[in-house]
């Protein structure tokens, strides 16, 4: 009995484990999506823009002038690259949800093995 109470013990944390692992991932998720927006919103600017006018870039403490056409050529790369990391992380939800409810089950199963243990030792001193 000790022996099932320490599997229990130890398919709870591996549970809490994933738990936090699916919080991690999916607050990633988050991230990203506020990403896609944000560069979302700065391809609709430039497709607003008239010929001529000028794109800036801040790096660091600076604002330097940057081409229209590497401007768009940059945000189009980050949308890529931010939506190949959406459809990754999603993936890993997906797989951390399906470990969550196989720990469950095995959870469950102990739990049972468990009661079941304490309640046939009494059954059978009852009766005897």
């Amino acid at each position: 009995m000790a022996e099932i109470q320490a599997q229990l013990q130890s398919l709870s944390e591996e549970f809490t484990a994933l738990q936090q692992e699916l919080q991690t991932v999916v607050q990633s998720r988050q991230k990203l999506e506020a990403q896609k927006q944000e560069n979302t919103n700065v391809q609709k600017e430039f497709q607003n823009l008239k010929d001529g006018e000028n794109i800036y870039k801040l790096v660091g403490p600076v604002l330097l002038k940057q081409d229209k056409v590497e401007a768009e050529s940059t945000v189009n790369g980050r949308l890529e690259f931010i939506s190949k990391e959406l459809e990754r992380t999603e993936s890993h939800i997906k797989d951390v949800q399906e470990k969550i409810e196989k720990k469950k089950g095995e959870i469950i199963q102990a739990q049972a093995s468990l009661q079941a243990g304490s309640g046939g030792p009494a059954q059978v001193a009852a009766q005897g």
